[in-house]
């Protein structure tokens, strides 16, 4: 039997109707949402992601800044413009677009940000309370996970979810996310031994390593629920970290590349914008 798909673009309309509702809401009670992204040099594929940001903003309401800065903008100049959002009424969330230039610190960026406008999820204090399982802003790619998971209608608790990937960004947040929803997690990296046999076990197998096509059905467990975090592009075509074609023969659900978690990701940075105003408005 064939895997269903989990279609991120269908998830992401319909949530970005809801994000509408919010955000008008929101303005009745005199509050625009206003998110602030800075754009630091003339990285072809940042443009791509900012200007996708900045038409999803317009799309459901939310007020967007761009700040564009020369490559050669010195980190001390970087942390002036966001200690100068971080006090500003009309903006509610800040991002960074990464990478950055080699002469800025990515930490020192992302520590400056205020924890309440930090609607990407990377400062340490929103980090802290996600592993504490406080209320935080949880990162955008492992919160539009778990929307697709649960899009499944199948439970997380009791699960067993492997994650194959343990950047900060978001194989670390995403395992700890699943614990908070009561999967039994088991994190995967590539000093990881027998990898192909844990992620046989696994009723959840997320994929988000950066090798295109690494995961085949012999890695998944018949009928799993499948997420294919990767984004590769082979000979002119994007692909996943999961060979998709091999894969549909064993999984029970799983996400397609494009079109399944990245449509997800610029979706939950709204949502996160506009919680941080609500949680403005609501002080």
């Amino acid at each position: 039997m064939e895997a269903k798909i989990i279609d991120g673009k269908d998830l992401s309309n319909r949530l970005r109707e809801d994000i509408k509702s919010r955000v008008e809401k929101l303005k009745q009670n005199g509050i625009i949402p206003g998110l602030a992204v800075i754009l630091v040099g003339n990285d072809p594929a940042s443009a791509v992601y900012v200007r996708n940001k900045e038409r999803a903003c317009n799309g459901v309401g939310i007020y967007s800044r761009v700040i564009k800065l020369d490559e050669n903008t010195s980190q001390e100049a970087l942390l002036e413009y966001i200690y100068r959002l971080n006090v500003d009424e009309t903006i509610h969330g800040i991002l960074v677009q990464l990478p950055l230039p080699p002469q800025i610190d990515p930490n020192a960026v992302i520590n400056a940000i205020d924890p309440a406008k930090d609607v990407d999820g990377f400062h340490p204090v929103n980090m802290g309370r996600l592993v504490i399982g406080e209320e935080c802003f949880e990162p955008c790619t492992p919160k539009g996970i778990i929307r697709l998971i649960q899009e499944t209608g199948q439970p997380i608790a009791g699960k067993h979810a492997v994650v194959i990937g343990r950047s900060n960004i978001v194989g670390k947040p995403v395992a700890l996310m699943l614990l908070r929803h009561n999967a039994t997690v088991t994190l995967c990296h590539s000093k990881t031994a027998n990898l192909r046999e844990i992620a046989r076990q696994a009723d959840i197998l997320v994929v988000a390593v950066g090798r295109p096509n690494l995961v085949d059905s012999s890695f998944i467990k018949q009928g799993a629920i499948v997420i294919d975090v990767g984004i590769n592009r082979v000979d002119d075509k994007l692909v996943g970290d999961v060979n998709f074609q091999d894969a549909c023969h064993v999984a029970g659900w799983i996400t397609p590349v494009p079109g399944g978690v990245g449509p997800m990701t610029i979706t939950m940075l709204l949502e996160n914008t506009v919680l941080a105003a609500e949680r403005k408005w609501v002080g």
